[in-house]
Order: C-alpha cells, then structure tokens, then sequence
C-alpha cells in the first residue's frame, strides 16, 4: 500500500491498480487514412504483478503503454487506474496522476545532460503535490543511488556515465516519487546483453522491495519472461502466453 494514502481515501481496492476495457486506438481518421492499432484491448494488473508486452514493431506496444501512462487516450473503450475512470479527466489532472502515481522508463534515457545524475533524479520531485514526500527527497535520492551502485557517480554528468550507469539513472528518477506503477518502454533497447540482463535483474529486485507493479514492453523475449505475466499484441489483440 502507498505510504500516506488509505485505501478509504483513495477509493479503490488495492488488488487492482489498472484495467483496460475494449480499449481501441485509431490513428489518422482526421485524414481519412485511418489505421487501426488497437483492436479492443482488455488487460487488467494487481498492486505489486509484472507484465511484458511483447510483438512486432508496429504492433501497438507502446501505444498500449501510453495508454497505461495517461499519454494517449483510446479511440473507444475505458482506461482505469487506480479505481478511477480516465474517461473527462482534464490535462492537469492527468498531469498530477503521471506525477505523483506513475513512473517511466524508456528505450532512452533522456536525462538532461546539464544537471549531475543526482539532480536528474530529483527533476519529478519538482512537481509533486505531497509536500511530506517532497521533504524526503534528497535523502531517498541519495539512498536509491547507493542501492543502484552510483553512489560515487552523483555529481557526475550523464556524459561521464556509461549508457548502463545512465539507465540506471533514469531507473531511480522514475522511482523517486514513489509510484505505484512503473512503465517500462524497451528499456533496455539502448543497452548491450549483458547491461540489458542487469537492468532487469535491478527492476525484478526493486519491485520485490517496493511491491511495485510493472508493465514492460520488450521485444526481447528472454527479458520478457522475467516478468510474471508475458502478453503478445497481433493484429491489434492481446493474447497471453
């Protein structure tokens, strides 16, 4: 459970963090050269489960994460996270949900390469609303970096890290605020074998110290089987294997 937050405040049940319901997505109807990407898509996830999407380029992984991560919004269908319905929530209440509930990675690191690694992680500490958490934050940065073995590295900047010691990074930042869901967008596309194999072996062990629940799109499907759920997206559908 969320430290802060009791399941009566806020309004759901803590076995189920997210469901998709017959979520499809259109691109290009204002042009008349409309592609359908997803097809009705149903997906449901617990508080602290692991999931990877796997399937061919195109077939609508990411955009599915998007979904997930209040990025995009269906063509047709229903988002739910955390108990509450998607459906007319305006863009800075979307904003405050990515903020203070979500965590990204991506195939990218994107850290911004004028701050030192620990003030990249500190960057999503900026916009949160949960002042007590807010307070807290150097000191969780700092203890992350140390479990994640960057440490020394925390006045480095991200032109002096390696490509494995920048995902890493990125790792912390989207960990920093604490979510409750993290979203994994080929995270390890960047990496070579072996920094790919540590990079899970990290997220398979923090999300058993913090009951984290994951949703990784991958196209490796070694990576992808160390998640507890693997799901395949073909023409449009979600198939689990």
């Amino acid at each position: 459970m969320r430290q802060g937050c009791a399941e009566e405040e806020c309004g759901y049940t803590w076995g189920m963090l997210a469901e998709l319901k017959g979520v499809t997505k259109i691109f290009g109807i204002e042009t008349g050269r409309a592609q359908a990407v997803l097809g009705g898509v149903d997906l449901t996830l617990d508080a602290g489960q692991t999931i990877s999407i796997v399937g061919s380029s195109g077939s609508g992984k990411s955009t599915l994460l998007n979904m997930l991560g209040t990025l995009d919004q269906p063509t047709s269908g229903e988002v739910i996270l955390f108990g509450r319905s998607l459906k007319g929530l305006g863009e800075q209440e979307l904003a405050a949900l990515r903020a203070e509930q979500l965590g990204f990675i991506f195939q990218m690191h994107h850290l911004l390469p004028q701050l030192t690694a620990l003030e990249n992680v500190l960057v999503p500490t900026l916009v949160d609303q949960n002042g007590e958490r807010r307070r807290g934050s150097l000191e969780r940065a700092r203890a992350m970096l140390q479990k994640v073995g960057l440490s020394q590295h925390e006045h480095k900047h991200p032109a002096q890290l390696s490509g494995g010691e920048r995902q890493r990074v990125a790792v912390v930042r989207a960990l920093i605020n604490q979510p409750q869901l993290l979203l994994a967008d080929e995270p390890t596309g960047s990496l070579d074998e072996t920094n790919a194999a540590a990079l899970v072996d990290l997220l398979v062990d923090l999300q058993k110290e913090m009951g984290l629940a994951i949703v990784m799109v991958t196209h490796d499907a070694k990576l992808a089987a160390r998640m507890q759920r693997v799901g395949r997206l073909h023409s449009g559908r979600l198939a689990w294997e």
